[in-house]
This record gives C-alpha cells, sequence and structure tokens, in this order.
C-alpha cells in the first residue's frame, strides 16, 4: 500500500491538525527506517525497539495489535500482520481525536482479537494494565512532577484504581460492575462505548500512553492530571500517597487547584501534635487533609474553605470525604445538615479535635486532640457525606497524616491570619479614619514568604 490511504483514511486523517499529522508521519517513518520490515509497514519488534522500557510490553503488544487490526477499506489489508501508515493514522486518531464510539472500537480490538463481546475479566486486565502503564510511563519520562513511586503499594492502589475505573462500566441490563461475581459477563461494543463516554479517564489514560510512550509530540499538558509537588525547603519526604490515588483525588478538585500541590503537614516532618497542626492549616485555603490508619486504610477529606479554630462548623457544600485504600471512592454532601468541617481546640465544653461531617461524637471522619485517635463512626452512613465508615475499625489510631494546600500558594498566604490591628479591630480602623490620619500602609502589605521550594 505505501502511502496511498482509502477513503477512510483520508477521512480520519482529517482529526489531525497539519502539525499533528507531520508528527505521525515522523512516526512512522522512525518505526519502518530498522531492518526486518516489510514495505511501507513496520512490525510488532519494530514497535517494542521504539518504545523501549518506556511502556511496560503487555501495553506495546496491546497498541500493536489494534492498529494491526484497524478495519480499511481493502480487507486483505486489515488482516495484515504487520502496520500499514494508513492504519497507525486510523488507530491514533480514533484514540486521540476520536469520540466515545471511536475510542471504543480501539479499545475493544486492543482487549481482544474476536470481533464479538468480550467478557468483563478482559475488559479488567486491560484496565489495570492501562493504569499500570500511565505510572510506569511517566515514570519512566521522569515525568513525575514531583511525587515519588511508594514501590510497596504501586500493585494494590493500580488495582484500587482500576477497579474505581470499572465500577462506572453498566451491563445491557443496567447492572453496574460489581467485582468477581461479574467476571464472566459479556460487554459488547455499546457496553464499552457508554463506559468511555461516562469515565473520561480511560480516553485521558489512554493518551498519556500514547503521547509518552510513542514519543508522540508534546501537546498533552498533564498540569490538570497530575499536580506539582512543593515540599517546604525541599525536604526529603514519602508521601502517603501514590501517582494513582493523587490523580483520582486531583480529578475531583476546581481546575484553579488540581495544577500544584503544597505540603502544609506532615507527622513525618512535623511530629504528633495537634497544636503543630492547627498551626500549618489554619487560613490556608483549601487543602486535603489525608490519614492512614495502623490497619493501612488511607481516608480523608477535602476542605473547600481555610480552616479556623472556632467550636462552630464550617466550610460548605463543596466539601467531600474520601477513601483511597482498599478503595478508591468520593462521598459528597447530601443536603442533609451543615456539618462539613470542624476544628477546635482547648476548649472545656466542645470536643476538641479536627472533624468533617456527623455530629459532635460521631463524626464521619474525626481526628481527636489527644492526637494519633480517631473515629469514623457512620453506621450506616454518615449523615453529611452519605460515607461509610473509612477506617479499618471505627475507632482507630494513626501514625501518618499530612494535608495539603491546593492551588498557588501565594493566593493562600494572602488569607492567611497574619492581620494589623487595624484588620482584627473594626474600630480602630473607625477611630483612624475619623481623626483624618491616612492609612499609609494600606496595599503596602508585605507579602509573606511561605519558604517552599519545588
Amino acid at each position: 500500500m505505501g502511502n496511498s490511504k482509502s477513503l477512510l483514511g483520508q477521512k480520519l486523517c482529517s482529526h489531525f491538525l497539519p502539525e499533528e499529522q507531520a508528527e505521525v508521519d515522523r512516526l512512522f517513518d522512525a518505526l519502518t527506517s530498522g531492518k526486518g520490515n516489510a514495505p511501507g509497514t513496520f512490525s510488532l519488534e519494530a514497535l517494542k525497539s521504539h518504545v523501549g522500557e518506556a511502556l511496560p510490553p503487555e501495553m506495546v503488544t496491546r497498541l500493536y495489535d489494534s492498529m494491526r487490526r484497524v478495519e480499511l477499506t481493502q480487507k486483505a489489508l486489515s488482516g495484515s500482520k504487520s502496520v500499514s501508515r494508513e492504519q497507525l493514522t486510523v488507530s491514533l486518531s480514533y484514540v486521540l481525536k476520536g469520540n466515545s464510539e471511536e475510542r471504543s472500537h480501539v479499545i475493544l480490538k486492543m482487549i481482544s482479537a474476536t470481533d464479538g463481546p468480550v467478557k468483563a475479566s478482559e475488559v479488567q486486565k486491560f484496565t489495570e494494565d492501562l493504569v499500570a502503564s500511565v505510572v510506569h510511563v511517566l515514570a519512566h519520562r521522569r515525568e513525575l512532577r514531583g511525587w515519588t513511586e511508594r514501590k510497596a503499594t504501586v500493585a494494590s492502589s493500580v488495582q484500587a484504581s482500576a477497579a474505581q475505573l470499572l465500577s462506572e462500566l453498566k451491563f445491557q441490563d443496567g447492572q453496574k460492575f460489581l467485582g468477581a461475581q461479574c467476571l464472566d459477563r459479556d460487554c459488547d461494543r455499546a457496553v464499552i462505548e457508554d463506559w468511555v463516554f461516562h469515565v473520561p479517564h480511560v480516553a485521558t489514560f489512554l493518551s498519556v500512553v500514547v503521547h509518552r510512550g510513542l514519543l508522540l509530540g508534546s501537546s498533552l499538558d498533564l498540569a490538570t492530571l497530575v499536580p506539582e509537588r512543593h515540599v517546604d525547603q525541599g525536604r526529603q519526604f514519602e508521601s502517603i500517597l501514590d501517582l494513582p490515588s493523587v490523580i483520582y483525588l486531583n480529578s475531583h478538585l476546581a481546575v484553579e487547584q488540581q495544577h500544584q500541590w503544597h505540603l502544609l503537614f506532615s507527622t513525618q516532618l512535623h511530629g504528633q501534635s495537634f497544636s503543630q497542626l492547627c498551626g500549618h492549616i489554619t487560613h490556608r485555603g483549601p487543602c486535603l487533609v489525608v490519614l492512614e490508619d495502623s490497619k493501612g486504610h488511607v481516608f480523608g477529606g477535602f476542605a473547600s474553605c481555610s480552616w479556623e479554630v472556632k467550636p462552630q462548623f464550617q466550610g460548605d457544600n463543596k466539601c467531600f470525604l474520601f477513601s483511597i485504600a482498599p478503595r478508591m471512592a468520593v462521598y459528597t454532601h447530601t443536603g442533609y445538615n451543615d456539618h462539613y468541617m470542624y476544628l477546635n481546640h482547648g476548649q472545656q465544653t466542645m470536643p476538641n479535635g479536627l472533624g468533617m461531617g456527623g455530629q459532635h461524637h460521631y463524626f464521619g471522619l474525626w481526628v481527636a486532640a489527644d492526637f494519633g485517635k480517631g473515629h469514623s463512626k457512620a453506621k450506616p452512613m454518615c449523615t453529611t457525606y452519605n460515607s461509610p465508615q473509612l477506617s479499618a475499625q471505627e475507632d482507630f489510631q494513626f501514625d501518618k497524616m499530612e494535608v495539603w494546600g491546593l492551588g498557588d500558594p501565594l493566593e493562600a498566604h494572602l488569607v492567611k491570619d497574619k492581620k494589623s490591628i487595624l484588620d482584627s479591630d473594626p474600630g480602630a480602623q473607625i477611630l483612624l479614619e475619623a481623626s483624618g490620619r491616612a492609612r499609609h500602609s494600606e496595599g503596602l502589605r508585605e507579602v509573606p514568604d511561605d519558604g517552599t521550594d519545588g
């Protein structure tokens, strides 16, 4: 076939801008430059050589099979054991620029060589391979944006991330994927298409694998997928969170909060101290609170507003609770009450600690001022967030806790409680203005230096 293109191929090429098509052509030229390729095509070995160790071998084979199985107008070509320029273009056009119907077409070919329905177990294996490939390629390309791989937990985290993606898979009868009991059920083209449409991360992860695995251009911006991690003064620090869990939580944040996270508090760096916790997280803008209990359950909450130490509930309905291990899930407000956030310290008549959801002594998430203890009392569900018990046991112990400030740290510091008496005492401001004296410091406030270093 060489450089000739069928009508189907010409139609699908229109998905690409000229500069994008040039990138695809350069990729094809690189893949066909080696020895052992049939004229105008490339082999699996050529693709593996090009990718190297950037992707797991299983994912390289899946990508190759999806290209080789592309249905062209000439059936003999679509059954070829090598990949032509047209097949590469069509396949990448579907993956990178296509709609859910086109992407599901490629995904089915990545899953199985058969044209009929695939088993849910096959979809599960593909999804786990996809998540693992994203982690693998970003680590290989050194694009973790400050995050580190947690070797001990990466396998379980990949499985939890895949399970979360699959939880939105609905079979023909409307039943959702419920794990092991559904593995033998059939998934036809309509099921996969609906899944890809409702779970954008499937397409996003495929784009990461193609762009970073095949070195296809640099147009993919990772800023809203993986936040840049900042830790004070570049201190060595291993987070409770790994890449799949960071990506999952980041997807539930507002766009302005997704590009970077800065560490406000960690027991690893700041010690087991509730007063230290309060000192580091109050008046710092929206943040994520994350704990790992003594049984290995990882969970926490998103505070949409700055924390303040006071004996009343605070926050708004953008807050949520979440679980990361053993399963990933987010629990949003129910409208039943407004008990979103609570932070109190040093009082005798009110509970002292940090809480989210529920009510006094029965919080969805509670960290006691007697640090290292907490509870998640949500039977059957937390009234505020409809969340189940997040910890392994209702009353739990922990020694790992961290709080991440979200978005631009400068904006967070502008709301930090470093106010003059004129701010904290309106009466003083009125007296000053009544005397005719100007507020010379107005507009000249020094912006506090947070000392952060990426």
